[in-house]
């Protein structure tokens, strides 16, 4: 028989306000006993997102409900984004010492403390997991010579970890193709916080939301909540919504980044300026308003694993018009179901969907109560019961096998 309860360590890079709601909803478990060890603190703390290009912190509660302790990062060049960025030496003593029966890494390889927590966790004969959600290797900076290094690197890499939890099918295709067997991947939906954001959704007044932007209550709104960057590709929106010559149609951007300046000179030049509302940042609190008072959102990334601003719209009753380079939301974004697909970078093919759809009321009402049904089968209870079953798996049962050497 499995352990009643499993003593297990959650390591990341630092606090995301995604995976703290996960963190308190699995410290709440009967068959967890959690510890989370962070790296760093940027997003508790002020800090400049590189993205972003602007100093971020995030106003909802991160590092509360559960038990953590922030591991010091002795890296001299400290931050994220590169390898020496983070380097933990503590996380040794701590997987060595902690009595763990499964060390689980949300800190990637790329960084040095991933390898001292690896090492650390395979001479203590601990299960080591993690979990991703990359569907190639291109990633999000794709160049040549990283291609050719993760081509090389991954299959090594992935085959430390006892088990890959994998949020899509597109990304448990590409970990089975680094050559690890189907039965150490598993699929469990990101953990995320649906019935959150459905209700702060509920809780917002659209026509003042409305009225903050300068738009008119019954105008339709497009909307962009990304950040500004090439990969996101916000100048295909732009660039579409200038060509469906809708009048009254107005295009929000929600987010910052590199691209901000050269957007807003564009708006300028396609004749649009006067119905594109840039918003700059925009903080978690506030973001259920925004999709609220949006008709549609659309993400048109030529990169994206699994990105959860799909799941936020929808949990709010946004409709998504999605690319179609992001096949890790392929199976919520359903065609004509719980949302639009089109081919990544063919802006007359974005034009032509958003035309039709807002001229379509009835089919904007059955989008979006589709892609809020859609959510409700999302939740982070279900996400903690995936990952009991994957330490039931991996951890050794008091015969010293595995639930798995013992089938």
């Amino acid at each position: 028989m499995p352990k009643d309860r499993y003593r297990v360590l959650f390591v990341a890079s630092h606090p995301v306000q995604y995976a703290s709601p996960l963190f308190r909803r699995m410290a709440e478990h009967p068959r967890l006993d959690i510890q989370v060890a962070y790296c760093g603190l940027q997003g508790a703390e002020a800090a400049v997102d590189r993205e972003f290009g602007v100093e971020v912190k995030w106003d909802v509660p991160l590092l509360e409900g559960y038990p953590w302790v922030h591991v010091p990062n002795r890296s001299p060049w400290p931050g994220l984004g590169r390898f020496f960025g983070l380097f933990n030496p503590g996380l040794w003593k701590l997987v060595r010492g902690g009595n763990y029966d499964a060390v689980f890494s949300y800190t990637g390889y790329a960084y040095l403390s991933f390898w001292i927590l690896a090492l650390a966790a395979k001479l203590s004969r601990v299960p080591l997991l993690s979990s991703t959600d990359a569907y190639n290797l291109g990633g999000a900076n794709p160049t040549r010579w990283k291609s050719l290094l993760k081509r090389f690197c991954l299959p090594f890499v992935y085959r430390l970890y006892d088990v890959v939890v994998a949020p899509s099918e597109a990304t448990i295709c590409f970990v089975e193709s680094l050559g690890v067997p189907r039965k150490r991947i598993m699929f469990t939906p990101g953990g995320f916080d649906a019935d959150w954001w459905a209700r702060e959704a509920d809780r917002s007044d659209r026509s003042e939301t409305r009225a903050r932007w300068g738009i008119p209550a019954k105008s339709p709104v497009i909307l962009f909540c990304a950040k500004l960057t090439p990969r996101k590709r916000p100048q295909d929106l732009l660039r579409a919504f200038a060509k469906i010559d809708a009048v009254d149609c107005f295009l929000v951007f929600a987010g910052e980044g590199p691209l901000r300046k050269a957007l807003e000179i564009e708006a300028k030049a396609l004749g649009v300026s006067r119905r594109v509302v840039f918003l700059g940042f925009v903080n978690q609190t506030q973001l259920p308003a925004v999709y609220r008072a949006s008709e549609l959102f659309v993400l048109p990334s030529e990169w994206d694993g699994a990105p959860l601003v799909v799941c936020e719209a929808m949990s709010c009753g946004c409709p998504v018009v999605l690319s179609d380079a992001i096949p890790g939301r392929l199976e919520l974004v359903r065609h004509g179901d719980t949302g639009l697909v089109y081919p990544c970078g063919n802006v007359h093919a974005l034009a032509f969907l958003l035309r039709q759809v807002l001229q379509n009321p009835e089919q904007l009402i059955r989008l979006s109560s589709s892609a809020a049904e859609r959510m409700k089968t999302w939740s982070l209870g279900a996400y903690a019961d995936g990952l009991v079953r994957a330490f039931d798996h991996v951890v050794p049962l008091p015969t010293g096998l595995t639930k798995e050497q013992e089938a």
